[in-house]
């Protein structure tokens, strides 16, 4: 019986493995949006530093750096064990940001500071190993999975800025009640780090449709998914690796930038954008409001929400956006926000702008998941895990540049430096 023959007797499988995708998903930017979410107990903690905007531009270029190491080198890293290195330095820091907190207890000033600095930059390094290596090895398999891994990104900022809001509303009247609100959610945010580690070393290798695809792409010449078939139960004999591997001439990832330099733009320009206006300017230049402090709390919650809800929308393949030059013109003409978003903070009321932080999240989750789901049709497995490591690099690239050009929004402002 051939590999294909066997696919229907697999596809009960899809569905789990659809279900741990979106967990892996949430547990690759968890910690990180914990860190966005807590921003108003940062703020409070270190007003003189601007932590929403500094903590977000130190991530950035450890990101950045260790995702265009593992990119150049992506047909030589062992995928197992970049991810799961990335997740337990996911759960290993964030952790240890808990831990400084208490050992602090609660403190402000640089020291402190410096701490949840070089924290950050880990969790900078381990959103490079588990999110290229994550988009990479999902690549070559069902659509459906990598819209679920990025669907499970998504709702790690909804399910935060959830947790966030109760621990909040739970504490409010309680003495140091933002603090013991921001020790509970980091406790849950190192559990769900925790089970991650798990799902994807133990239940997620040993998935038949799971099995399937990687060995497809071992046939095909990948050598990064052996480690992954090992821990399924499945032994490849190297000799027949390579010798298929003779059989497909792979693109270099030269050729695979300059064939789908469109879709690098389009991950580009949708978080250069998306970056500059969320979260610094959520919490430093909206003005204060008839919610107060829970204000940049509700605009938070309000983009996270709907990301998570669009990243769902291209399910449906009538509503699904696949046309690259109309994928193009509509992320150009988002930046139309950016005057939006100036004019609703000076004029207008806070209804405008959750409705505005909204249809910025809506935009961004389903652009996100049309470009991922569509670069990688028409490849072989290994130019499709090295394509998904070069759009999240691309995506990275635009997240610094977009945290970067958020700090203009201070200019002007009396109290900005």
């Amino acid at each position: 019986m051939t590999v294909e023959s066997e696919i229907p007797a697999r596809l009960e499988g899809k569905f789990k493995a659809m279900a741990i995708c979106w967990f892996l998903g949430l547990g690759s930017l968890v910690s990180w949006n914990s860190m966005l979410t807590i921003g108003d107990y940062y703020t409070d903690l270190f007003t003189k530093y601007h932590p929403t905007r500094a903590l977000t531009l130190v991530y950035q270029p450890f990101a950045i750096v260790t995702m265009v190491v593992l990119t150049y080198n992506e047909s030589k890293v062992n995928t197992r064990k970049r991810n799961l290195v990335g997740f337990i330095l996911f759960f290993a820091s964030t952790l240890a940001l808990l831990l400084l907190d208490l050992g602090t207890s609660g403190k402000g000033g640089i020291g402190p500071f410096l701490g949840i600095c070089a924290i950050v930059a880990c969790f900078g390094v381990a959103d490079a190993h588990i999110e290229g290596g994550m988009v990479g090895d999902l690549s070559f398999m069902y659509p459906e999975f990598i819209q679920s891994y990025v669907a499970g990104m998504a709702a790690a900022g909804a399910l935060t800025s959830v947790l966030r809001l109760l621990t909040k509303a739970i504490f409010e009247k309680s003495h140091d009640g933002l603090r013991k609100g921001v020790m509970l959610f980091l406790a849950i945010c190192t559990f769900f780090e925790f089970l991650c580690i798990f799902l994807y070393a133990y239940f997620f290798p040993k998935l038949p449709i799971v099995k399937y695809f990687r060995s497809k792409a071992a046939s095909e010449g990948s050598k990064t998914v052996l480690a992954d078939l090992a821990a399924g139960g499945i032994q490849t004999k190297p000799d027949q690796i390579a010798e298929d591997d003779t059989k497909h001439e792979r693109l270099s990832t030269k050729q695979l930038f300059f064939q789908n330099v469109d879709y690098v733009l389009d991950l580009f320009l949708i978080y250069v954008l998306t970056l500059s206006i969320f979260p610094g300017f959520l919490y430093e230049n909206t003005g204060e409001h008839k919610l107060g402090a829970w204000y940049a709390l509700v605009l938070i919650a309000s983009y996270n929400v709907w990301d998570l809800v669009s990243r769902y929308i291209p399910l449906a393949d009538c509503l699904k956006l696949e046309s690259r030059k109309w994928l193009m013109i509509v992320i150009l003409s988002r930046f139309l926000l950016v005057p939006a978003f100036y004019f609703t903070a000076k004029y207008g009321d806070q209804g405008w702008m959750i409705m505005l932080t909204s249809f910025l999240g809506l935009t961004n989750g389903y652009l996100t998941v049309c470009v991922f789901t569509s670069a990688p049709k028409g490849y072989k497995g290994p130019e499709q895990n090295a394509l998904g490591n070069i759009l999240v690099l691309c995506l990275l690239v635009g997240i610094f540049v977009g945290v970067s050009l958020d700090w203009l929004w201070l200019i002007g402002k009396k109290d900005a430096f």
